[in-house]
């Protein structure tokens, strides 16, 4: 397998998590179960595989070809997993694609959409483009060049958004109603900014934060003690945290460790391995 993940330059690496490539992928599910990051995706095909994704019986509900764009998700989301598959994937900061979508975030909430519906044939033309480099490096130039194309400065979320997101990121959840106080408006302009820019709530945001690290933290461990993690990470009971546990993956704890999820890649579960 080929995998590539590129160097953003500025003004683009303050908005974008990651740029990366992929090629003869070959995993041995079909499916597989992916727990929100708090991230937005565009996703662009180069292997003329369609996409699905699919309900929690299993049951396709969405078809998608050529480029889409993946809002920001509360729950986790089921996906086709092809072999011999190449993408290309772009990754926005939580707060970063604003500036690129132009719109409010929070229209894109829990869905999964052609992006030909925001961008038009551009990002059609795109495609056909990374398509014909033959290079990796040339790939990723031309999609620089796109986003510095459709980027929009003056659409940049305001300082106390981005520097709130960070922050939700580095401090444990146990902390969040101290946070609110520090937030120099009232809070409905805080969730108002935060719908707009970002997607979700504060508090959504940091309980995906707060999931995402529970995740890191039990990777590929060997031995894990459920009542040290439900501490460690700051939930208030064990059953609050299996709650929540369940919302994020879809399985209760005892079931993903049954099912070896935490030997699995973080955030990417196979269903029918």
């Amino acid at each position: 397998m080929t995998f590539e993940n590129h160097k953003i330059s500025s003004p683009l690496d303050k908005y974008i998590e990651s740029i990366f490539y992929y090629k003869d992928f070959v995993p041995e599910h079909n499916i597989e179960k992916v727990i929100p990051t708090g991230n937005i995706f565009i996703l662009i095909e180069l292997d003329w595989f369609e996409r699905k994704t699919f309900n929690n019986e299993l049951e396709p509900i969405g078809h998608f070809r050529h480029s889409w764009v993946s809002g920001m998700h509360q729950k986790h989301l089921n996906i086709s997993a092809h072999k011999n598959s190449e993408m290309l994937i772009i990754q926005f900061k939580s707060f970063g694609a604003y500036p690129f979508l132009k719109l409010p975030i929070n229209e894109l909430n829990n869905k999964v959409v052609q992006a030909e519906q925001y961008f038009g044939n551009r990002i059609l033309k795109l495609r056909e483009a990374i398509i014909l480099k033959q290079s990796i490096s040339d790939k990723f130039e031309i999609v620089e060049e796109w986003l510095l194309g459709i980027f929009d400065e003056y659409k940049a979320p305001p300082k106390e958004i981005i520097d709130f997101i960070k922050t939700l990121q580095s401090q444990p959840f146990s902390k969040h109603n101290e946070l609110l106080k520090d937030y120099p408006k009232t809070n409905k302009n805080l969730i108002d900014q935060f719908k707009k820019y970002c997607g979700l709530t504060p508090k959504v945001f940091h309980r995906i934060f707060r999931f995402n690290t529970l995740l890191a933290n039990i990777n590929q461990k060997k031995e894990i003690v459920w009542t040290d993690i439900v501490y460690e990470t700051g939930y208030s009971d064990q059953s609050h945290f299996i709650k929540e546990f369940q919302e994020f993956s879809g399985f209760n704890p005892t079931q993903f460790i049954k099912n070896g999820y935490n030997d699995s890649v973080p955030n990417f579960l196979p269903l029918d391995k």
